[in-house]
């Protein structure tokens, strides 16, 4: 079943929302794309626009020019740090607050959610405000680096990376388990501006559906989960979430 934001949300659905236990969501790109910030794949702009992001989002970047990854995250997590969360953030929010049971599993390394209001929130790319030792995985808060270098660990003096979720990398195993857990279990499953492409995340949605969820799609655009969702939301996360939270 589709429909768009100006159409309004299907009275079944909001009945649906209203009378589930237990709900989950998955949120991607598109939700903090909102809030000014670029997708992953837009983000390149002024020195950065020749680089492809994949150059930068891998272990073996890191290994070749430490330097040129640490300040493209730099530079992306000040553009983070500007950002708000938008009516989509805030709407999850009060689904959270109505909800006897909420998880919220997200693909955004911003904190969005969590700057919202957001509780129960499993990160499964990490957080780019978050630093940790490339060694020992361990996050540091605080760190000092002398000028035009890349910090270390004042532990092992390794060199310290984003806590984010690289390519080749793989997700972290309890926040994946989390979010695999809640789709078994959810009545509800929200899939919010993501392209349901990206996998392991994207396998979540059917993996809720066989187990007897309603899945309901948020996006402006037609995805591979379009064909199968119980119920298809055309339109922006901060126009329809807010009307399916709406008395």
């Amino acid at each position: 079943m589709s429909t768009s934001a100006s159409n309004g949300i299907p009275d079944e659905l909001r009945e649906a929302l209203r009378k589930a236990r237990f709900v989950a969501a998955l949120t991607g790109a598109g939700v903090s794309a909102e809030s000014g910030l670029a997708t992953f794949r837009d983000a390149q702009s002024g020195l950065w626009a020749r680089f492809d992001p994949r150059e930068l989002a891998t272990p073996s970047a890191f290994a070749r020019n430490p330097k040129l990854v640490w300040d493209w995250y730099a530079w992306r997590r000040e553009r983070v740090a500007s950002a708000q969360p938008n009516a989509a953030h805030h709407a999850l929010v009060e689904v959270e607050r109505r909800a006897p049971q909420f998880l919220l599993a997200t693909q955004n390394v911003d904190g969005l959610h969590q700057r919202a209001g957001s509780r129960t929130v499993v990160e499964l790319h990490g957080n780019i405000g978050r630093v940790k030792c490339s060694r020992e995985g361990t996050v540091v808060d605080r760190w000092h680096a002398p000028a035009g270098e890349v910090p270390r660990c004042s532990s092992c003096g390794a060199l310290l990376r984003p806590d984010v979720v690289w390519f080749e990398e793989m997700l972290p195993g309890h926040a994946l388990a989390a979010a695999e857990d809640a789709a078994r279990n959810c009545d509800l499953l929200l899939v919010v501006g993501t392209s349901a492409e990206v996998y392991p995340a994207a396998a979540l949605p059917s993996l809720a559906a066989n187990h007897g969820a309603v899945v309901v799609e948020v996006n402006p655009n037609r995805t591979p989960l379009s064909a199968f969702a119980d119920y298809v939301l055309r339109g922006a996360a901060g126009v329809v979430l807010p009307q399916l939270v709406a008395d």
